[in-house]
């Protein structure tokens, strides 16, 4: 059974972690308008979107799992004027990391007209609050790369697209052992299944393990004032064609080496979404009716992934 929510949204766009209380959510969000959005979402109007109404649209989609309601967390917006909702995350800013990302990959969004931004690109997300946000020095010789959790490669549609996805609020802290290798073959095999012959839309979740103190590796600065290092990474990918709906996850562990054997196929990380929930502790695709949730998440048939 679906928990209700209350959710407090902001007037303006800069939303104040430090006034947020406990157990409520509040929402950072610029200019929405998403003329582009899949045919499986109930477009709503731009003007309509106020108030309440505000939540709706980032909480009630396919793609966004259940925020949790027991701390200062938010749910941060990168909307384009063309493209509409590019990604959305939440944001813990009590830990000052990001929960999870949330995007969609559909015909309407998957046309390449620039390459992938500079250097010049990476900044702080102005919407979240100087002190609760992460910054260049968090990263700055501490030998982690900034890992996407939405790719540079799936936001090339024009400069601001993707010079969002370089937005300290969606990465994590990752070695290059995994950046580099692993999880970049599981952000082409997702890649691969956007094509119109595989998906109408897939629905992507992405983020490192922060909410339980086992699951956590270590902090950038190695004392509890710097950046959280997961010591897991997931993904949480649905896939509706046609109508019908399958799922699938990956669950890897967060380390400075793998073997080549760990390296060898991505297929070994695959797990359905039941069991991510259970190493996570997120409901992912909860606005999903039940019956159709049910059964999507309880088994992943491999085969139907092109592994």
């Amino acid at each position: 059974m679906k928990k209700i929510i209350t959710f407090f949204v902001s007037a303006v766009l800069v939303a104040a972690c430090a006034k947020v209380p406990e157990s409520d959510i509040e929402i950072a969000q610029s200019q929405i308008k998403d003329k582009n959005q899949d045919q499986n979402f109930q477009q709503e109007d731009p003007q309509e979107i106020s108030g309440e109404n505000s939540s709706k649209i980032y909480t009630s989609r396919l793609e966004c799992p259940e925020p949790k309601t027991d701390g200062r967390n938010m749910i941060v917006a990168k909307t384009d004027e063309e493209y509409g909702i590019n990604y959305f995350l939440e944001w813990d800013c009590n830990k000052r990391a990001q929960r999870w990302t949330a995007y969609q990959m559909h015909q309407g969004n998957t046309v390449s007209t620039v390459s992938r931004s500079g250097d010049d690109a990476w900044h702080e997300d102005e919407t979240i609050p100087a002190d609760f946000r992460s910054t260049y020095e968090d990263y700055r010789y501490s030998g982690f790369d900034r890992g996407h959790l939405c790719p540079s490669a799936d936001r090339l549609q024009n400069k601001n697209m993707n010079r969002q996805t370089f937005c300290y609020s969606n990465m994590q802290p990752q070695y290059n052992s995994l950046n580099a290798t692993i999880w970049a073959d599981m952000e082409s095999k997702i890649r691969s299944w956007n094509v119109n012959n595989f998906r109408d839309t897939l629905y992507v979740v992405k983020g490192g393990t922060i909410d339980n103190k086992d699951q956590i590796f270590d902090f950038l600065t190695h004392d509890t004032e710097g950046l959280i290092i997961p010591k897991y990474f997931f993904m949480a990918v649905l896939c509706v064609k046609n109508g019908k709906y399958k799922a699938l996850g990956f669950w890897i562990e967060h380390k400075k080496s793998y073997s080549e054997n760990e390296k060898k196929s991505i297929k070994q990380y695959a797990v359905s979404i039941d069991q991510l929930e259970t190493f996570t502790g997120i409901d992912f695709f909860y606005n999903l009716e039940k019956n159709i949730q049910d059964e999507v998440e309880k088994e992943t048939i491999i085969s139907e992934w092109g592994f």
